[in-house]
């Protein structure tokens, strides 16, 4: 319902002031956003590979470190821990970028709506960073990888995707639609 209000207030602004938005969204770097998008999705992919692992009750690899088929819950969250901070990273080499392109937090309406929009999904991502750190230490924390362990890493697997499933919109709205248009 949250990002609902965001979409809302990023679409009622934009159709206020569309000039502005066409001149602002001219300065977001498409490509470099679509690349990580693409790290942030493909996080996505690694954490399923933990889930996977999480409910054949295999806590850690039975191979080698790079035999990745062997890997269990936690070099998989490892992978998707990493993945998401590069996204996040990411982001505030971008935020940089637009900040030395005059667009900031209070610079104007579009400002405004981008910075609200992907901060406050970036603050989401960083709470599921958060929350691998804490399964990744819950497994090591228990004698034995049981259904409990696998049950808790499935939830925080539900979390993180709908966490990109709300990027892949968000870039869509914020980052391709001006794209075409432009």
């Amino acid at each position: 319902m949250f990002f609902a209000g965001l979409f809302a207030i990023y679409f009622t602004l934009r159709s206020t002031s569309p000039e502005l938005f066409a001149d602002q969204s001219s300065k977001l770097n498409f490509w470099y956003s679509f690349a990580n998008t693409v790290v942030l999705v493909s996080s996505s992919f690694s954490c399923q590979a933990g889930v996977f692992a999480a409910e054949r009750l295999q806590a850690r690899r039975t191979g080698r470190a790079f035999e990745f088929w062997k890997w269990g819950t936690v070099e998989w969250f490892y992978l998707t821990y990493a993945l998401g901070a590069v996204f996040i990273t990411g982001q505030v080499f971008e935020y940089a970028n637009l900040v030395t392109e005059g667009v900031g937090l209070a610079s104007d309406s579009y400002g405004s709506a981008f910075y609200l929009t992907t901060g406050f999904h970036g603050l989401h991502v960083t709470g599921g960073l958060l929350a691998f750190l804490l399964v990744i230490g819950r497994i090591f924390a228990v004698n034995r990888f049981t259904h409990k362990e696998a049950t808790t890493a499935i939830v925080v697997s539900y979390y993180w995707h709908f966490v990109d499933v709300v990027w892949i919109g968000l870039f869509i709205v914020i980052y391709v639609l001006p794209h075409i248009a432009g």
